[in-house]
């Protein structure tokens, strides 16, 4: 008898993400850890160019009734979603990146001499800002959404965990262990959060989507 595969996603997926994974026969559970909201903000000082780090944080300030000044300016950002929501909205991104310490690195070498303004949520990790400020690079940054945690107990038995951000991370071994279970992450930023917590039985997907989560999903249980 084949064992049935039993795996938890940390956070509620498309109706065609969880259709790939029944069609290979894997049983998933879905539940959100993490909740996301955009946040009011001022537009008074905007630097030359713009960071965005997260499509929560593109979203909130397409909300915002001064957009348009912004779409004059170049943008540096991060995730090729962050980038199709962006460019679909009218602004010129000028260098994309799959993970912030990338667009850091590119910042520093090539444009160090650019002033720049990096629209971040409440949980943002540390890397992008620290190597722009010790490399002397003008920027600041504004605040324009938050993250909120929601730890759940999950007591159904599970095979793999799938993580999408270092934040459910942080929500789901709040109340939960990780014993044999096989991380499933989204990038190398989610796989560090585990790491620090000597979590080690760890699948990064090739590249930083949903998608290719669920594919590295499929291709382990079908060995």
């Amino acid at each position: 008898m084949i064992k049935q595969i039993n795996i938890l996603s940390t956070k509620k997926l498309l109706p065609n993400q969880k259709q790939l994974l029944v069609d290979a026969s894997i049983l998933v559970i879905e539940e959100n850890f993490i909740e996301t909201k955009s946040k009011s903000f001022e537009l008074s000082k905007v630097n030359d160019n713009l960071i965005f780090s997260s499509q929560n944080a593109v979203k909130s300030v397409l909300n915002h009734p001064k957009q348009e000044e912004l779409k004059l300016k170049n943008v540096f950002c991060v995730g090729l979603k962050t980038k199709t929501i962006l460019e679909d909205n009218g602004f010129n991104v000028l260098v994309d990146t799959d993970y912030s310490s990338d667009l850091a690195e590119i910042i520093s070498l090539i444009y160090n001499k650019e002033s720049y303004t990096f629209f971040s949520g409440n949980l943002r990790r540390d890397i992008l800002p620290n190597t722009l400020k010790e490399n002397g690079i003008t920027f600041n940054e504004i605040e324009v959404y938050e993250t909120n945690l929601i730890p759940k107990k999950i007591t159904t038995k599970r095979d793999g965990i799938l993580f999408f951000s270092p934040s459910a991370v942080e929500s789901y071994l709040k109340v939960n262990r990780i014993k044999n279970e096989i991380c499933f992450c989204i990038g190398e930023t989610t796989a560090e959060a585990l790491e620090e917590k000597e979590i080690t039985n760890i699948v990064i997907a090739a590249e930083p989507s949903v998608e290719n989560v669920i594919d590295e999903v499929i291709a382990y249980y079908n060995n």
